[in-house]
């Protein structure tokens, strides 16, 4: 039996209409908004099984052992999250930014980069975003981050922890510093001695080394303190820089007290020796980790850590021959 057509009603034509058109867009995922930004549009598919692609890039020089901090927590978070990571890294601020182009030619997903040279990575993050690549930065760049438009940043205010260090240097009687700098240029470090410079009541000397080559790292230092036997304590700004003070406090003579920035297994052995006073841990595992997580929780879920208008902290934080054997472990396994 054949059902009659309802009559004709005014509007409803209209009605059909916009009840077609809803669900059109329901259908097909297009946005009311019209949203252009690089927001979350659900799972990325552009590595191997439609994992999501994330390049992480950072200024690292090769065997420096704070790099693989970054990067294990880095790959950590990638294999939790389904990601397709690749890795990269290079102290050259030229090649560090030709190699962000290279990962925006390569159409991934999410790129997580440091800005030790900010200025060098500016192009690279713009043509990032215009083409709608969401860019976090890690560990070095609080004050540039957010004037180069990233999304997020994970990492210690290198200002803050200098001034943390320059109390502590109080603490201890410190007298003169010497500031150790192992990358000329490079805005974490030079922020970390300006910083000491604000709160420690002594006098603080800075000295530039090559940071590539150890032994005339070890050279600069012992020659220095030979020079000014003022000094008793050199701050050093990488944990394996701490431990050629410690050998270059040996060879002169001196009787200056060692302290660092930074941490790793053999610097651990050094806190608890009482070789090194103090080390000043930023979490580096943690900041890879919170990167690539980021990007990911970004991409497929819209969430912005700090409202994409304040950083994430990963320090600092002190660890000391007090409280180093909570952290040994975890050296030990090459995650602090």
């Amino acid at each position: 039996m054949n059902t009659p057509c309802p009559p004709h009603t005014p509007g409803r034509g209209i009605r059909v209409a916009a009840l077609l058109s809803a669900l059109c867009l329901l259908v097909s995922g297009c946005s009311v908004l019209g949203a252009a930004d690089d927001a979350a549009g659900g799972d990325a598919a552009g590595g191997p099984g439609g994992k999501m692609k994330v390049a992480l890039i950072t200024h690292g020089g090769k065997g420096d052992a704070f790099w693989d901090l970054v990067r294990r927590g880095a790959e950590t978070a990638a294999a939790k999250d389904g990601v397709d990571l690749t890795y990269a890294g290079d102290a050259d601020p030229a090649a560090q930014a030709g190699l962000v182009r290279d990962a925006v030619r390569d159409k991934v997903d999410g790129i997580a980069v440091t800005l030790a040279k900010p200025a060098a990575m500016g192009g690279p993050i713009a043509r990032a975003r215009a083409a709608g690549i969401p860019v976090v930065g890690l560990n070095s760049g609080i004050d540039a981050w957010r004037p180069a438009g990233l999304l997020e940043y994970f990492g210690q205010d290198e200002s803050v922890a200098g001034r943390a260090v320059g109390d502590k240097l109080d603490d201890v009687r410190a007298r003169h510093a010497l500031c150790v700098v192992h990358e000329r240029g490079n805005v974490a470090l030079e922020a970390r001695c300006a910083g000491m410079r604000k709160t420690f009541r002594g006098d603080t000397d800075n000295l530039y080394v090559d940071g590539s080559d150890m032994n005339a790292v070890t050279a600069a230092i012992a020659s220095r303190l030979r020079q000014d036997t003022s000094i008793d304590e050199v701050v050093t700004l990488g944990a394996q820089y701490g431990l050629s003070a410690v050998e270059a406090v040996r060879q002169s003579g001196s009787r200056a007290k060692v302290a660092t920035f930074d941490l790793n297994k053999d610097l651990v052995r050094a806190v608890k020796s009482g070789e090194v006073q103090f080390a000043v841990d930023q979490q580096p595992y943690l900041q890879g980790y919170l990167a690539v997580d980021a990007l990911w929780l970004y991409r497929t879920n819209g969430n912005v850590s700090g409202g994409g208008t304040a950083p994430v902290l990963t320090g600092p934080a002190f660890v000391t021959r007090s409280n180093v054997s909570a952290v040994a472990r975890f050296a030990a396994a090459g995650t602090r």
